[in-house]
């Protein structure tokens, strides 16, 4: 989108939210809320004429195209048809198509998708219960990677690419690492990590066994608890990388937490109900964690007027500074 204050951009997405609803099946009694704000905008659609709710999401212009989402959603009816977990369907709207085109008044294309509403909470980041939540989610991200593995479609979806060059290489999807409070120290050391980092990527390779497509951002606010079930809600970000990547997605700010290594090993024994994973595999992880760290640093920093982008503020670049250092000693 065109420079412009973040209470234009908000209201841009709302005008063309309420645009979109005329395209679905709702009453004109369909009210819309804001869910959440980050590469797209969500918001929950309630209509009380006919007892229907739904969460309908906006994609921010040129973040996706149309082939991108498609794809998106034929992973998620494919999850849903094989009983892998428990995901919210993609809805049709009234003309037959899943993603929706809407033109603002000067051009701009956006891309409407609406979904199921599913029932459930988030995850509590600091619960007692977050261990036996992760060991759940441990299991169902192995039910997704072996799901993909057998899936022949996986191969050839049009989805980003999430390899060292997108994240922390030459065409960085969010970004250089220039981040908020990255001096020029902190920056030497940061990318004394990455380069470390890609030597250890080079060497574990890409092999489907490794690597394929994945949801990308398990993290807690893409969760849904609803008594035992674990729901996954946004695989917006979805695309190939590493099957490890999830995991470190799943610790997104808080990586740094003291109880994170209870929260690993929690997901490797539930991962291990499902998939095998080896040893060697298992000794990367802290790579796909500084990994993902980085990477997000640099979003923190390109998403400025994000709600969560701003509660971590400077404070995330020094954490990570303190696990880079941990990272450097240990694999330096």
């Amino acid at each position: 989108m065109p420079e412009s204050s973040p209470a234009d951009m908000l209201s841009a997405f709302q005008e063309i939210a309420c645009r979109s609803l005329s395209r679905y099946d709702f009453s004109s009694k369909a009210k819309i809320a804001e869910l959440s704000y980050s590469e797209n905008i969500t918001y929950l659609v309630e209509d009380i004429e006919i007892g229907r709710r739904a969460v309908l999401r906006v994609s921010r212009p040129g973040y996706h195209t149309r082939a991108e989402l498609d794809a998106e959603a034929l992973w998620v009816q494919s999850i849903r048809q094989d009983s892998v977990i428990t995901v919210p369907l993609p809805i049709k709207g009234r003309n037959g198509d899943i993603v929706q085109e809407i033109s603002s008044e000067d051009g701009q294309v956006f891309y409407c998708m609406m979904f199921e509403y599913l029932t459930g909470t988030m995850p509590d980041e600091e619960g007692s219960g977050l261990p036996y939540q992760f060991e759940k989610l441990g299991e169902i991200t192995a039910r997704l990677h072996e799901h993909v593995r057998n899936w022949e479609q996986s191969q050839s979806l049009k989805r980003f690419r999430w390899d060292y060059d997108a994240m922390l290489g030459k065409n960085p999807e969010w970004g250089r690492q220039d981040g908020l409070g990255v001096t020029g120290k902190r920056k030497e050391l940061f990318q004394k990590v990455a380069g470390i980092i890609k030597e250890r990527l080079d060497r574990f390779g890409q092999s489907p066994d490794r690597f394929g497509l994945i949801h990308a951002d398990l993290r807690l606010t893409n969760l849904l608890v609803e008594k035992n079930e674990l729901k996954v809600i946004d695989f917006d970000d979805c695309g190939y990388s590493w099957f490890l990547y999830d995991l470190a997605a799943s610790l997104t700010f808080i990586e740094h937490k003291d109880y994170a290594q209870t929260l690993i090993q929690a997901w490797l024994r539930g991962y291990r109900k499902a998939r095998a994973l080896s040893k060697s595999e298992e000794e990367e992880i802290p790579t796909f964690i500084m990994l993902r760290r980085l990477l997000m640093v640099a979003w923190v920093k390109s998403h400025e007027d994000n709600e969560t982008a701003q509660s971590q503020g400077v404070t995330y670049t020094l954490e990570t500074e303190k696990l880079a250092e941990k990272y450097l000693r240990n694999f330096g």
